[in-house]
This record gives structure tokens, C-alpha cells and sequence, in this order.
């Protein structure tokens, strides 16, 4: 089998996890036992054999984590210096492009089947394939119509409800042949959803539906639904994450290392990172505490993520919550 490369896009700023994202981006953001960008990494398809990185915002946190955790596959990381968008950021990562290639979006988990999707996109003999998740809300994503063979007719990035074409959404994960990158000018700010792909229907782009599991975890709520999902969909991760024992713990819970737990109870859906320390009489539920977090005596957590080195007060409640240090000057 003709081995593939994979470019995955992580330029983004992460807005609407702030305070979390002043100290890390996103994709490092720890759910259900790794990164989030390690979960988007699982998904590839088995002739996938390399991963450029197109890097943005906090490109030098990123290849740290690299460097202090490595991924089973060779990943090469294409900073850029000014925001590029994902079109542009992908036309940055252009000579790491095999042909085809596969293209990810780094903030989406889901259980799409990219070995399945592969074989699509060879049979149709089409410049490209696109995932397509069905939603009821479309208004925050691009939309397809689908013609009864699959080939999409018209792509429309964030239509207004009454305009959407259909129901079924990019879902973050495309196979495209290398010649797409022709359509991108190069360092120039490109959106690909919207001004590349519309112009690329009339050679050939396909859609390939999947109804199993989708989140683009990009707000405090998508990232704890997206930690729900891949705790309960353990069967594609190929890096295990630790679950404790003990009359405290209701799995499924992810700890680090160096951890203390002696809290009253922990879990269920919960990740908690390296050095992390919970006092005694607290509870966390349905959360995440990244590395270093500290949880005083008597505190209570619940739906909430608790950023590096941030400490709950004692006996606080929080709930619905994104809380984080403020940002170094």
C-alpha cells in the first residue's frame, strides 16, 4: 500500500477557551487520558505514516509537548508567522503533502472510519473526499448537497437556517489529491471552507456521511461533551490513559502522575493531569484538571476545566465553569 501523509491544522487561537488558552493552545488541552490533538492523531488512516503539523498560535508549546510525550508516528511541525487560515496554513504545509493526502482539522474527535473513507475516495476518482456528519444547527459549519452517488453539488460554509442545502456538515476530515494545493495562494490568508473548496466542486469532491460520534471541541461545554464521547468510544485510541481503583473513584477516570487523591469522590468522565492534588472532602465530576491544579479541602467541581496551576479555594463550588491563571505578561 502507497503510504500517506497527514496535515493537521492547529493554527487557531482558541478564543472561546479563554483563560485556558492563554497558557496553552487548544489542542493541548488533556481529555479523557491525552491531548486532544493525540485523539485527533488516532483517527488516521493505517497508510498514514507522517503528520505535518500546520502551527500557529503557541507553535513552541506545542513542539515541546512533542519533544516531553512523542506520538508513534514521525510529526514535523510548519510554523507560520502571520495567521493563514486553514487554507493557508495547509498551502504552508504544502511540501510535507503527499498524493493524495490527508487533511484534519485539530480540534475535532470523532469515530469516522478513515481506512473506510480511504478506499471511498479511490473509487471515485475525485480531486477530494470530505467527512459529513449530520446536525440539526448547521448554521456554524459548512454544509453539503449531496447528489445520490455521493458527489457534492454545492458547499455553503455557515449558511443561514432557512439557506442551509442539507443537514450533513464538514466534519473536520478530508482525503484530498496534492493538486488542491494549486487552488491556494501561497502565504496569503486563505479560508479553504469558504473560498476554496466551492470553486474545486467541478472536478470532483464526494461526500462520505458517517452517523457513529462527532464533536468539534472548541468551547468549554464541546470539549467536556468531546472527553464524554471518547471515554465511551475507547475501541480507535491507540494510547492508553490510567484508570485508579479504589472505593472513591467512579470510572471512567484518567489520572496522571504524581497525583494525590484524597478527595471524597472522583469521576465519572474526568481527567486529571500530572501533579495534580486533591484535598480531602472534594468532589469532581465531569471535568478536567490540567497539570498542576490544586483543589482545596472541601471543594466541589462539576462540568468544569480548571487550567494549569490554577487552585480551588476551600469549600468553593464550581460549576459550568473554564477557570485558568491569568495570562503572563
Amino acid at each position: 500500500m502507497e503510504r500517506l501523509s497527514a496535515i493537521v491544522l492547529v493554527g487557531g487561537f482558541g478564543t472561546r477557551l479563554r483563560p485556558v488558552t492563554y497558557h496553552l493552545p487548544k489542542q493541548l488541552i488533556p481529555m479523557a487520558g491525552q491531548c486532544a490533538l493525540y485523539h485527533v492523531f488516532d483517527i488516521l488512516p493505517k497508510a498514514v505514516d507522517r503528520i505535518g503539523l500546520a502551527c500557529g498560535y503557541k507553535g513552541e508549546v506545542i513542539k515541546q509537548h512533542l519533544r516531553d510525550h512523542p506520538y508513534p508516528l514521525p510529526v514535523t511541525l510548519v510554523q507560520e508567522s502571520v495567521p493563514l487560515g486553514t487554507g493557508g496554513g495547509m498551502k504552508n504545509a504544502e511540501s510535507l503533502a503527499s498524493d493524495p493526502f490527508v487533511l484534519l482539522n485539530g480540534d475535532v474527535v470523532s469515530g469516522v472510519d478513515l481506512d473506510a473513507m480511504l478506499k471511498f475516495h479511490q473509487r471515485s476518482g475525485g480531486i477530494g473526499t470530505m467527512s459529513l456528519f449530520r446536525v440539526d444547527d448547521t448554521s456554524p459549519y459548512g454544509v453539503a448537497d449531496l447528489d445520490e452517488r455521493g458527489r457534492i453539488l454545492r458547499f455553503v460554509e455557515k449558511p443561514a437556517p432557512a439557506e442551509a442545502p442539507s443537514h450533513w456538515i464538514n466534519a473536520g476530515a478530508s482525503i484530498w489529491g496534492r493538486r488542491v494545493m494549486d487552488a491556494v495562494p501561497p502565504e496569503k490568508a486563505v479560508s479553504f471552507e469558504r473560498e476554496t473548496v466551492p470553486g474545486l466542486i467541478p472536478q470532483g469532491v464526494f461526500g462520505f456521511p458517517f452517523e457513529s460520534w462527532w464533536e468539534d471541541a472548541g468551547t468549554p461545554d464541546r470539549v467536556l461533551n468531546a472527553q464524554r464521547l471518547l471515554f465511551d468510544h475507547p475501541e480507535r485510541r491507540r494510547i492508553p490513559w490510567a484508570e485508579p481503583e479504589g472505593k472513591n473513584v467512579a470510572p471512567p477516570v484518567s489520572v496522571g502522575k504524581d497525583c494525590t487523591l484524597d478527595g471524597e469522590r472522583v469521576g465519572r468522565y474526568v481527567t486529571i493531569s500530572d501533579r495534580v492534588v486533591l484535598e480531602e472532602g472534594t468532589v469532581v465530576e465531569d471535568a478536567i484538571l490540567m497539570e498542576g491544579a490544586r483543589v482545596r479541602r472541601g471543594a466541589r467541581i462539576k462540568h468544569s476545566l480548571i487550567g494549569p496551576g490554577y487552585t480551588v479555594a476551600a469549600g468553593e463550588k464550581v460549576e459550568n465553569a473554564c477557570l485558568s491563571l491569568p495570562p503572563t505578561k
